[in-house]
C-alpha cells in the first residue's frame, strides 16, 4: 500500500445511551432511552414503557472473532465501535484509517429517539446526545473523530436552531434525517433550513434517505403546489415522483423530490452528501429519472402544478449530490460516470457491511490500477473538502 490516507465518510456510533444521557437536561432524562437485558442476555433498548429495540439486530458485527458472529444475543460491549473514544482510535490504527465521520446510531440512533411523544423531551434528548459527542467524544481527538450533530425531526424552528448550535459546538457538519418540516415531503419553509445551512457554511449531509417518519408521518409521497379534484388524483396511479424514483434504491426517493421540488435552482450552492448509497445502480436510474421526468412534466404542470425544471434531472444529482463508496468493484469502474471529486470513501464500521479490520488489503486490490491522485481523491481528499477539514 501507498502512504495515502484514507477517511472514512460513513462510519456509525452504536454506543449505549448510558454513555452519554448523562448530557440530557435532568427534567427530561426518564424520558430517554435506557438499556434493559433481553432474555437470551442481549442487549436492548426501551424508551419510557415503548417496545423493546432489539441492540444486538443483525446489524453490530466488527470486532467478533472471525467465525462468531451471531445475529442474536450480542451485548455491545462484545461488538467493535462501541467502546470509549480511545478505543474507536485503536480501531482506526487497526484498520488503518487516519479518521472518520461519525454519524449516530442505526439500532438505538435517531430513528429511535422519535418516538418520544413529547417534542421537548425529544429535543432534549438530541442536544444532550450532541452535547455529549462534541464535548466528550470527538474533544478526544477532533481531527480524527468527526462527528455530525443531530437535527431533530420536527420541524424548521427546531432543525434551524440546533442547527446553529452545532456549529458553535465546533462539528464540520449535520445529519439530516427528514425534510426540514418534519414530513415525508418538501415543503416551502424548507427554504429558510436550506438558506440557514448556506449563511452558516455548514455541510449537510443525509443517510440513506429522508425518513418517511417525521413528527408528522402517513404524508403523501409529495405535495404539489396544486391539488387535483378527487376524480383526477383517484385516477393517477403513479405521480412523476413516483416514476422518476422507482428504478432506483433506496435514496431515489428523497433525490427525486428534492429535486422536482426545485430546491437546487432556487440554492445554486447547495450540495448535500448522502452516505451509504453506494453507485453501481446511478447510471441506469439517471437514465431512467430523466426519461420519466419527460414523460409526465407536462400532464404533471397541468394538473398538479409541478415546476418545470431548468435542466435534466440528473444533471442536478451529477452536480449537487456527493455520494459515498465502500468496497464495491463497480464504484470504481464507475468514478468517470459520476465524477470523481463527488465520490467519497466510506467503511460502514461497525455495520455488517464493513470489512473491519481488512481495509488496507481490500483497497491495494480495489484500486490496483486506479491513479494515485484519484485514490487520494475518492479515499481522503474528497472527505476533506466536503467537511471542509484541515
Amino acid at each position: 500500500m501507498t502512504a495515502t490516507r484514507v477517511i472514512s465518510s460513513d462510519s456509525h456510533l452504536e454506543v449505549l445511551p448510558e454513555r452519554w444521557t448523562h448530557r440530557v437536561d435532568p427534567k427530561y432524562r426518564d424520558m430517554a432511552p435506557r438499556r434493559v437485558v433481553l432474555p437470551d442476555g442481549g442487549d436492548g433498548l426501551v424508551i419510557g414503557d415503548g417496545p423493546v429495540q432489539e441492540a444486538n439486530a443483525t446489524d453490530l458485527r466488527a470486532g467478533r472473532p472471525e467465525g462468531q458472529w451471531k445475529p442474536f444475543g450480542m451485548r455491545y460491549e462484545d461488538a467493535g465501535g462501541t467502546g470509549p473514544p480511545e478505543q474507536r482510535l485503536r480501531e482506526q490504527e487497526t484498520d488503518g484509517l487516519d479518521g472518520e465521520v461519525l454519524y449516530p446510531g442505526q439500532v438505538g440512533g435517531p430513528t429511535f429517539w422519535r418516538s418520544i411523544k413529547d417534542d421537548a423531551a425529544y429535543n432534549a434528548v438530541v442536544r444532550g446526545y450532541n452535547d455529549w459527542l462534541a464535548e466528550e467524544y470527538c474533544a478526544v481527538a477532533p481531527d480524527r473523530l468527526i462527528g455530525l450533530g443531530v437535527l431533530p425531526w420536527t420541524n424548521v424552528d427546531d432543525m434551524v436552531a440546533e442547527m446553529e448550535r452545532c456549529a458553535k459546538l465546533g462539528f464540520k457538519g449535520v445529519l439530516l434525517g427528514v425534510f426540514p418540516n418534519g414530513r415525508g415531503y418538501p415543503t416551502a419553509e424548507d427554504d429558510r433550513f436550506w438558506a440557514a445551512a448556506l449563511d452558516l457554511d455548514i455541510p449537510v449531509t443525509v443517510h440513506v434517505q429522508l425518513s418517511r417518519s417525521g413528527s408528522l408521518a402517513k404524508d403523501p409521497t409529495f405535495v404539489y403546489p396544486v391539488t387535483p379534484p378527487p376524480e383526477i388524483a383517484d385516477r393517477i396511479r403513479r405521480g412523476p415522483i413516483d416514476r422518476m424514483s422507482r428504478f432506483g434504491l433506496e435514496p431515489a426517493l428523497s433525490l427525486s423530490q428534492l429535486v422536482l421540488a426545485g430546491v437546487f435552482d432556487r440554492f445554486p450552492r447547495l450540495k448535500i452528501f448522502f452516505a451509504e448509497t453506494r453507485v453501481g445502480w446511478l447510471p441506469f436510474w439517471f437514465e431512467q429519472c430523466d426519461l420519466q421526468y419527460f414523460r409526465t412534466f407536462e400532464w404533471a404542470k397541468d394538473m398538479l402544478g409541478a415546476p418545470r425544471l431548468e435542466r435534466l434531472p440528473s444533471e442536478y444529482l451529477k452536480e449537487h449530490i456527493y455520494w459515498s463508496i465502500q468496497y464495491e468493484k463497480a464504484a470504481v469502474d464507475l468514478r468517470y460516470h459520476i465524477g470523481v471529486d463527488h465520490l467519497l470513501f466510506a467503511t460502514d464500521f461497525p455495520h455488517i457491511e464493513c470489512e473491519y479490520p481488512n481495509t488496507q488489503q481490500l483497497l491495494g486490490d480495489l484500486y490496483a490500477d486506479v491513479s494515485e491522485e484519484e485514490r487520494e481523491r475518492i479515499w481522503a481528499g474528497n472527505v476533506i473538502d466536503y467537511f471542509r477539514l484541515s
